[in-house]
């Protein structure tokens, strides 16, 4: 009985402490825990923020400048090209297997009054290259622009090289000069070995003569049509974007006569043909909600997937197991006996195992967001090359609502 007595005397007296404390402290929660529950609301409140955004941009799409998605018809580059030299490399040109380069110096040599045979010599310090560059609109002439140069014989290497004056034209009219490029080729990386080993780094035979192309004549450009019209043209077609961009324009400018014409072209009826360069710089800078389409693209040679954020999946279940094969081999030495006739032999024994992985399930729920199908393929612990087999798969059996674009 005394043992007893003693017990709920002790628990009395804990319980005791225990009241007096909880009445010092008001009941209050401790400081450490009630920042950590503060914490967790916060995190809880940023994500619901993040999540409601997705789903407006999902819903609405993505606020952009008009000029971030499309251009007015005419105001468009073009590719200028032509064949050329670089000289000054260091033994790493063109070898006597491409005779183009020769007869290049020969012609070269002979225009200033050089007169050369060109199978009478070789060398091993040029290279025969094609020269392309970026003809922006609206180019007027003494502007300078960027060049690149790539080699089109067996050269090792452009490092160190300088391009001589080459004329530039186009596809359709080569021998009209619209710039010439020349100058020093960077290349970015370097080759160089020696007794059969050798050490490359990024493509050495592909180079850039930053500001090397001086511009000769420019593209006449059109940019206004008819009495007073100019298009709009989107870069990616889609009929939602297409007529948010024309409610903007029509509500900025009631003035103009604004048509979605289709996916791509919105036209712009404007007063009088000398507003064109005022009209386009305002409706540059107006914002629309850009739609995109659900889209996966795939790279099947690089391993390389990239997935919209408005991709969702339907309800499916993913079972994937990895076949594995291993195969080992060794040498077997046979030695024959001494003063046998017997010469010594080595075989090669293969062993061959293969196995297979138990499959990974996942039940993908409804209306599945790139989230989830990120946290999927997490848990899954696939591969690249997994993902894209799975990514197939859900695609053929119409659960993924996406395009699927292979590469």
């Amino acid at each position: 009985m005394k043992t007893v007595a003693w017990k709920v005397l002790a628990v009395g007296l804990l319980l005791g402490v225990w009241g007096l404390a909880h009445a010092q402290t008001g009941g209050a929660v401790p400081e450490n825990e009630a920042a950590a529950i503060a914490q967790r609301k916060q995190q809880e409140e940023a994500q619901k923020r993040r999540e409601l955004a997705i789903r407006n941009a999902e819903t609405n799409g993505i606020p952009v400048e008009i000029a971030a998605i499309g251009g007015f018809r005419g105001a468009r580059s073009n590719t200028i090209l032509g064949y050329g030299l670089v000289v000054g490399l260091n033994g790493t040109g063109d070898s006597k297997q491409v005779p183009a380069t020769t007869t290049a110096l020969a012609n070269a040599l002979t225009r200033w009054g050089t007169l050369v045979d060109p199978t009478k010599f070789t060398a091993k310090n040029i290279a025969i290259v094609s020269v392309t560059a970026e003809l922006p609109p609206f180019a007027a002439p003494g502007r300078k622009i960027d060049i690149t140069v790539q080699s089109i014989g067996d050269a090792k290497s452009l490092e160190g090289g300088v391009l001589l004056p080459t004329p530039l034209g186009t596809m359709v009219d080569s021998t009209i000069a619209f710039a010439i490029a020349s100058g020093s080729v960077s290349i970015g990386g370097f080759n160089a070995g020696n007794s059969g080993s050798s050490v490359r780094m990024n493509h050495p035979t592909v180079g850039r003569v930053p500001n090397g192309g001086d511009i000769q004549r420019g593209v006449d450009t059109q940019f206004v049509f008819g009495e007073g019209v100019i298009y709009l043209d989107l870069d990616q077609p889609d009929f939602t974007t297409a007529q948010r961009v024309r409610d903007a324009i029509a509500k900025s400018f009631p003035s103009l006569g604004v048509t979605a014409i289709d996916a791509v072209t919105i036209a712009i009826q404007m007063p009088s043909p000398d507003l064109a360069v005022d009209v386009i710089s305002q409706v540059q800078k107006l914002e629309v909600f850009a739609n995109t389409e659900p889209t996966v693209i795939i790279n099947e040679r690089t391993g390389t997937i990239v997935v919209g954020g408005n991709v969702r999946l339907g309800p499916a279940l993913i079972a994937h197991g990895a076949l594995r094969v291993t195969i080992d081999s060794e040498f077997v030495t046979s030695q024959p006996l001494p003063l046998s006739q017997g010469s010594t032999t080595v075989t090669p024994v293969t062993q061959t195992n293969a196995g297979e992985a138990p499959p990974q399930v996942v039940v993908v729920a409804p209306n599945a967001t790139l989230d989830d199908l990120a946290k999927i393929f997490q848990a899954m612990d696939v591969s690249a090359r997994d993902i894209i087999a799975i990514i197939q798969a859900l695609s053929q059996q119409g659960a993924l609502k996406a395009r699927v674009k292979i590469q």
